[in-house]
């Protein structure tokens, strides 16, 4: 149950405390434990803006805000402060599932009511709850008469920086979060050069502009990361680069017809968010992002299960099938399905994805006219869904819908009452929906307002259905797995499946620690690791591969976080390799998560607890340099021995020439141990902590 605490509620009046860096009124309130304070400020025009410090050292100085308004003036000057409250809350809530079984939701918050001073007297409150890791703001719109239907041609938020940060980012692209990620200093981001690529299905930059979130290092060492929270009815913030004054400006995602947002009011915006912490693993750490949503509104919850799966999906990606029935090749077979059953059965994994089981793969993608090409319900000749089911139901394995809509928005949306209502009579409890190409209707992209609603629709109709929802091609994450714990994960990230075909043959060796960092900071990941042929052979020949050993490959399992897995490689590929083991045993869902160590785009160690279970899992990965690691175990349960299996890069493990060479060891270990850990270039270690029995308490003493 949760437990709220409100300590203290202070109305302030119109009196205020002189700043000292300029004459302006200022209103401030600090974190729990005093590590960020915020002022709120209003310029010698009347423009609010705020001022963020960390440990008594400014660390955002003074950032202003405004919206432009489509035939209305601007929101920008002539507000003043009408009235402001300070108050503190604190709770501890439990997630149907996540990386902790407990969240403490703990902030201090100030609530400030502006009106303009000048006509036409329009009414904004400004509500900032900070954290002792960062802090969300938003802006708020009463119900009122100067102010009812509301067109945003852009909000202007501003976030002034220190110093030109070290800044790892990806490109503001308004239809895919599928680029890599880049390295740079604030002032040479060059979005722009990212505007053409051939491996993407759509893409949209149109300034030099960073998708969030986006993290940064200060000279000093500290670590920030700007994002958002609760999106809803609202357009995707991207943030501009304004070299010439060292800031970001947000920039929302809008459409052909430069609209970026359309509502009434009452209304507020989503929480612009920052994260602060003085070490990099404090990011991961962080539940700031959740926090600033709502409560589960979900009163059933019994049948959103986290799992891993199967699927036929890299099958598809390598070439050895197809997804489209024409051509002899068609991958989604009755047949075909049972096998992948029978393996998930054997191995104790939950689910099956099966791709391609619907009619119109072959017009889905690369044609202008997409719509109706889908129905969601009509299988192909060859897969008997009724038999899969029962079959799988019969094994103890649940079937995982697939919806391809190839972006035919307004199709699926006719279609999607009747889609789910086939899976409640089916059983089918979890749905993958995905949105290649570009959005129909022409002129809307996969993160504007239009797009951001329809993601919202899919969700609360398939919970209707009691579907949980994997979307690919996404909104980006930012935190509603609170409110509607049946968003069980995103794509959202260049995944797996660029290591088959993209041009750069596969994800460079950086890549997974540049996403820990940033991309997983939004929330779950569907990343589909568990290539265990990490050079593709005989499909791809040299034209594509996984570029990092076999090691790293299971450590992503307890590195990389979602409450679903795949396992994701070809059944034949799992024969007689003993890494298996690692993949049955590891959990999905966890009681608790410690970050060991860790630095973006370089490496990152990661301990979690199973839910339910007294059992520990570890993961560390590096990107090109060797590392070596020393852990003290202090988060293992007191007064227990533990057998710690071991998955690591053999000596001679190289992920260019030798990826596959690893040594599986076992040893035991008590909490406040020390373990050494030696990481090749581009690899990795998996560990398995279980409670020793005394059987092998004997046999490994010797």
């Amino acid at each position: 149950m949760n437990r709220i605490h409100i300590l203290f509620a202070l109305f302030i009046t119109l009196g205020h405390v002189a700043c000292q860096k300029k004459a302006l009124p200022t209103y401030e309130v600090t974190s729990p434990g005093n590590s960020i304070r915020v002022q709120f400020l209003l310029s010698e025009a009347g423009q609010p803006g705020y001022q963020v410090y960390f440990k008594n050292k400014v660390i955002i100085d003074s950032s202003f805000i405004a919206i432009e308004l489509q035939d209305a003036p601007p929101l920008r000057h002539s507000w003043e402060v009408t009235n402001t409250a300070v108050s503190s809350f604190d709770e501890t809530w439990r997630p149907v599932w996540g990386e902790e079984s407990e969240i403490r939701n703990h902030y201090n918050e100030l609530w400030v009511a502006l009106r303009e001073s000048t006509a036409p007297n329009r009414l904004m409150h400004v509500r900032f709850r900070v954290y002792d890791d960062g802090l969300g703001f938003r802006y708020e719109f009463p119900e009122q008469p100067n102010l009812g239907e509301v067109v945003i041609l852009e909000e202007l938020t501003e976030f002034q920086l220190t110093g030109d940060h070290l800044t790892w980012w990806q490109p503001g692209d308004w239809d895919i979060y599928e680029h890599l990620y880049n390295k740079t200093r604030f002032t040479e981001i060059d979005a722009l050069a990212k505007r053409v690529h051939p491996n993407l299905a759509q893409t949209y930059i149109p300034e030099n502009a960073v998708n969030t979130p986006v993290t940064m290092k200060t000279d000093d060492g500290i670590y920030l990361s700007f994002h958002e929270a609760a999106l809803y009815n609202y357009s995707d913030m991207t943030l501009l680069v304004d070299k010439d004054k060292l800031r970001w400006v947000s920039e929302l995602v809008g459409n052909a017809e430069n609209i970026k947002v359309r509502t009434r009011t009452p209304f507020q915006t989503p929480w612009r968010t920052i994260q602060i912490v003085d070490r990099a693993g404090d990011l991961i750490e962080s539940h700031l992002i959740v926090n600033l949503n709502e409560p589960n509104v979900m009163e059933d919850v019994s049948w959103i299960q986290p799992m891993k799966y199967v699927g036929i999906w890299w099958e598809m990606h390598l070439g050895k099938s197809t997804w489209q029935y024409q051509g002899g090749k068609h991958g989604a077979t009755t047949a075909n399905a049972k096998r992948h059953i029978d393996f998930a059965a054997a191995n104790g994994i939950k689910g099956l994805l099966v791709e391609g089981w619907n009619t119109g793969w072959e017009r889905w993608i690369g044609f202008e006219d997409r719509e109706g090409v889908f129905d969601f319900v009509t299988p192909y000749p060859d897969y008997d869904i009724e038999e899969v089911v029962r079959y799988a139901r019969e094994k103890g394995v649940q079937l995982i819908m697939h919806h391809e809509t190839s972006s035919a928005v307004r199709t699926y949306e006719q279609q999607m009452d009747t889609a789910f209502a086939l899976c409640q009579k089916l059983g089918i409890h979890s749905v993958k929906t995905g949105y290649v190409g570009k959005i129909i209707p022409k002129g809307e992209y996969h993160h504007g307002q239009y797009m951001v609603n329809h993601y919202q629709k899919v969700l609360e109709t398939a919970a209707r259905y009691k579907v949980a929802v994997n979307a690919h091609e996404p909104i980006k994450d930012t935190g509603i797995r609170r409110t509607w714990p049946s968003f069980v994960a995103r794509e959202g990230l260049r995944g797996q499946e660029f290591n088959s075909w993209s041009i750069e043959k596969g994800n460079p060796v950086d890549h997974l620690p540049n996403v820990v960092f940033t991309r997983m900071l939004a929330g779950p990941i569907d990343y589909t690791p568990g290539i265990f042929n990490l050079l593709l052979k005989p499909y791809r020949n040299g034209e594509g591969r996984v570029n990092h050993t076999l090691a790293q490959e299971l450590a992503l399992y307890v590195v990389i976080y979602s409450p679903i897995q795949m396992v994701a490689d070809l059944l034949e590929n799992y024969d007689n390799q003993p890494g298996l083991q690692f993949i049955r045993d590891v959990a999905v869902d966890w009681e608790a998560t410690k970050v060991l160590n860790g630095e973006p785009s370089d490496y990152v160690t990661i301990a979690r607890k199973a839910k339910s279970s007294e059992d520990w899992f570890m993961g560390s990965i590096t990107n090109g340099t060797p590392r070596s690691f020393s852990f003290q175990l202090d988060f293992l349960d007191a007064g227990k021995t533990y057998k710690a299996i071991l998955y690591t890069d053999a000596p001679d493990a190289n992920w260019e020439k030798n990826p596959t060479a690893m040594n599986i060891s076992e040893r035991l270990i008590k909490r406040g141990d020390t373990l050494p850990l030696t990481l090749v270039a581009g690899g990795g270690a998996a560990v398995h902590f279980t409670p020793a029995t005394a059987e092998e308490i004997t046999r490994l003493s010797k």
